[in-house]
């Protein structure tokens, strides 16, 4: 029997509203988080956080669409997007950022040229960062 590649399996995970999670969260594919998380959030693909959600969580992801508010970093190695109804206390590090008018983020933004530079920040950004804690 030939092994199983979960690579290209896609899992939609939804935290709904109401919902409160505490833990640390992985997904394969397509997460929506409209509650709560105390917890780091890493994904295989994109990532939602709606308007209502709030997040004590540092974010993974390859996209990042944010509307509610979050402490904690994110990463993503393609894009994230700031709607005008998000609080972000934490840095940012990508490769394309679009931040709309009316938001707050509070912490560093760093954009990447390509996906070797972001995979570069983001081991230094760990490194860093454990550092301070350790």
């Amino acid at each position: 029997m030939p092994e199983k590649s979960f690579e290209n399996f896609s899992v939609n995970t939804i935290v709904g509203p109401g919902t409160y999670i505490e833990g640390d969260v992985s997904s394969a594919g397509f997460t929506r988080i409209d509650g709560s998380l105390k917890g780091d959030l890493v994904v295989q693909g994109r990532v939602v956080i709606g308007e209502n959600a709030r997040l004590r969580s540092n974010i993974s992801g390859t996209a990042v669409t944010i509307g509610g508010v979050v402490i904690g970093d994110v990463l993503a190695n393609e894009r994230v997007t700031v709607l005008s109804t998000a609080i972000v206390l934490g840095n940012i590090i990508t490769c394309r950022i679009q931040i709309d008018e009316g938001c707050i983020v509070h912490g560093n933004v760093v954009t990447c040229s390509f996906k070797d530079e972001w995979e570069q920040r983001c081991a230094a950004f760990k490194d860093a960062r454990s550092i301070r804690r350790g």
